[in-house]
C-alpha cells in the first residue's frame, strides 16, 4: 500500500549486510521446504542479461547482447525449480574466481545442513573453469558443465564426427554418436573428463562438448539425460525475470537493484508455492507464471475485514471457484 516514494526510500535504506541476511533467508527457506533431508540434490547456475537504460552503478556494456546490462546469476533446484538464490552482477561475464566464491557460501551451507545429500552441479560453458572444477571435487560433489569449442577439441572429436557424417549419407534422419575422453585445457592443473557428441543433422555437423566429474554411467546417457535436463532452467528464469519483471532494476544504486531482485525473488518463492503445493494433483503445476496469474489472481473480490480474520467474497459466476478451494485446502493441510 505504500506510495512510490516511500518504496524508493526502503530501496535505498537497505545495507550490504541486509541484504546478505535476506539471500540467507532464501537459502533458509529453499532448505525448510524439504520435509526431510533429499537423497540427492541438482543445482542448475545460470546468468541472464538484464538491460539498463540509464546511469545505474555497475552497468557494463557487454558484446554478446550488445547493450548496457546487468547479469544477474541464478540459481534453481533443477528438478522441482525451486529458487535457492538469485544474485545481481555487473555486466560482464562471470570469472571463475567469482563464479566458485559464490557456489562455495550455497555449498557450505547446504552440506552443513544435509550432509548425506548427493549434490550435482550443471551450468553452462562459462561455468566450466578450474576453480568450479576444483571447488566440486573439494567438495566431493559431481559437476557437469558445457565445454566451449576450440580448434584442439575439434581434432579430438574429428574421427567420430567423420564417422556420423558417413552414417548421415545412408539415411535421412539425424545421426548421434557419443564418446569420452580426457582433455586439458592450458588453464586446467589436470585433464578432465570430455563427452563428446557428434550429430549430423540436415547434412550440418553439430558438435558439442561437455566436461564432467562422473564416470559411472555412459556418454550418451550423461548428455542426453544429465546435462540437456538444464534446458528446464531457461523456464525457471522466463517466469522470474519476464513473468514477474525481475528485470526492473532501474534504480541508480547497485544495492538498490539487488534489492529489488530480491523483492522478486520472494514473489517466485510465493507463486511457486501456491503453483507446486496449492494447485497440486491439478493441470496447472505445469502451467507458466504468467497464466497463473492472468487466470487465477486478477479475479475481483469483495473484502471483509474482521477483529480475527479476512474474508474474501468471490463471484459466484468465477469460473475456477473449484481451483481456488483446491489452492486454499492443499495449503491449509500442508
Amino acid at each position: 500500500m505504500a506510495s512510490q516514494p516511500t518504496m524508493s526510500r526502503l530501496e535505498n535504506s537497505v545495507s550490504r549486510s541486509d541484504l546478505y541476511r535476506i539471500g540467507l533467508a532464501l537459502l533458509e527457506i529453499f532448505i525448510e521446504s524439504y520435509d526431510q533431508p533429499p537423497k540427492k540434490l541438482t543445482i542448475d547456475i545460470d546468468d541472464t542479461d538484464d538491460p539498463t537504460h540509464g546511469a545505474q552503478q555497475l552497468t557494463l556494456f557487454h558484446a554478446y547482447y550488445d547493450e548496457y546490462c546487468y547479469l544477474p546469476v541464478h540459481l534453481y533446484e533443477g528438478e522441482s525449480g525451486k529458487l535457492i538464490t538469485t544474485l545481481l552482477r555487473p555486466g560482464r561475464r562471470m570469472r571463475g574466481r567469482e563464479a566458485a566464491a559464490i557456489l562455495k557460501r550455497v555449498l557450505d551451507h547446504l552440506i552443513m545442513v544435509w550432509p548425506k545429500t548427493k549434490i550435482t552441479l550443471r551450468g553452462d560453458s562459462h561455468f566450466s573453469t578450474p576453480e568450479v572444477h576444483d571447488l566440486c571435487d573439494g567438495y566431493g560433489i559431481d559437476f557437469i558443465l558445457g565445454q566451449a569449442i576450440n580448434n584442439k577439441l575439434k581434432a579430438l572429436g574429428e574421427p567420430l564426427m567423420e564417422l556420423a557424417a558417413a552414417l548421415a549419407e545412408q539415411s535421412d534422419e539425424p545421426v548421434r554418436l557419443f564418446d569420452r575422453f580426457e582433455y586439458q585445457a592450458k588453464s586446467w592443473p589436470r585433464p578432465r573428463q570430455i563427452i563428446y557428441k557428434a550429430e549430423i543433422t540436415q547434412g550440418k555437423a553439430n558438435p558439442r562438448f561437455v566436461v564432467t566429474n562422473i564416470r559411472n554411467r555412459t556418454p550418451e546417457f550423461l548428455y542426453e539425460k544429465v546435462y540437456c535436463a538444464r534446458g528446464r532452467s531457461e523456464g525457471f528464469i522466463k517466469n522470474h525475470k519476464t513473468y514477474l519483471q525481475s528485470d526492473r532494476t532501474s534504480c541508480h544504486r547497485f544495492s538498490a537493484n539487488q534489492f529489488r531482485l530480491f523483492l522478486h525473488s520472494a514473489a517466485y518463492v510465493l507463486l511457486h508455492t501456491i503453483q507446486q503445493i496449492g494447485m497440486r494433483g491439478t493441470q496447472w503445476t505445469t502451467s507458466n507464471f504468467d497464466t497463473i496469474q492472468l487466470c487465477v489472481l486478477k479475479v475481483g473480490a469483495r473484502v471483509r475485514e474482521q477483529a480475527t480474520k479476512v474474508r474474501f467474497h468471490f463471484p459466484t459466476s468465477y469460473p475456477l471457484k473449484d481451483l481456488m478451494r483446491t489452492v486454499v485446502r492443499n495449503l491449509d493441510t500442508s
